[in-house]
């Protein structure tokens, strides 16, 4: 399957959302939006799919929304422009959901709500060339929808620093901040995304899937309340067909 603003390809587990609009630094517009929301449905009920690669297309990864559709947006209702960002909103929330590991393969340029879309991932990989930032309030804009993803895994402090002054973070400065899980030398970085997503296909997908969910669970939650519900997810975990036939394998070297 395939879309004028979206390339995807499933192989060995590994379902790869490439942004297709390199000529304007796969910018997110209305078409790329829904043509997300197709390609994480797919993710979420094709049993195939193991593990969600999301990259850009050309030297970007992303570098937000469509600025050219937003600006059109001006003359819009409120609750159009609600409806419209809800909708955006609507795939972090699902890439959040998704019972899968999603992986954030950045190169380039990460801004606004590009760089949200990669902090929807769950995991990131960035190039060591790669730069991260959320630019709007240069524009006059606001980063509302993302701060939600943000202030949670950054603090509250850097988060506060990043959307007011807008500056943009090197690889490294984004890994510091909680934006990354591992900078990668550019020469190595196809071969280093391809090696862990083939490693996370070939997981368990039941224990994926548990641990994705406790894991965003444990949100706004008591320590004692987390570690009672890890305790529930402990229990259905020893349950699995996964489980059992790992352990005995492994008792068996």
């Amino acid at each position: 399957m395939s879309d004028d603003r979206l390339q995807v390809a499933l192989d060995g587990g590994v379902f790869t959302l490439t942004l297709d609009r390199p000529d304007k630094r796969n910018a997110i517009d209305t078409a790329m939006t829904e043509a997300l929301h197709a390609a994480l449905e797919r993710a979420e009920l094709d049993a195939a799919v193991r593990v969600v690669v999301v990259r850009g297309a050309g030297k970007d990864f992303c570098a937000g929304a469509d600025l050219a559709e937003l600006l059109d947006s001006a003359d819009q209702s409120a609750v159009e422009n609600r409806d419209q960002a809800q909708r955006l909103g609507d795939v972090f929330v699902r890439m959040r959901e998704l019972p899968k590991p999603v992986v954030g393969a950045v190169h380039g340029r990460a801004f606004a709500g590009g760089c949200g879309l990669a902090t929807a991932c769950d995991i990131v990989l960035a190039a060591s060339h790669a730069q991260f930032g959320y630019p709007e309030v240069r524009r006059g804009f606001v980063p509302a929808m993302v701060m939600a993803m943000l202030r949670r895994v950054t603090g509250e402090k850097c988060a506060f620093d990043l959307v007011m002054t807008g500056r943009i973070l090197s690889a490294e400065e984004a890994r510091a901040a909680g934006l990354v899980s591992r900078v990668l030398p550019v020469d190595r970085f196809d071969a280093e995304v391809t090696a862990l997503a083939s490693a996370l296909a070939a997981q368990s997908p039941t224990a994926m899937a548990l641990i994705k969910r406790q894991l965003y669970a444990l949100d706004g939650r008591s320590f004692a309340d987390g570690i009672a519900q890890g305790a529930d997810v402990n229990a259905v975990a020893r349950a699995t067909p996964d489980f059992r036939t790992a352990v005995s394998a492994f008792l068996k070297k």
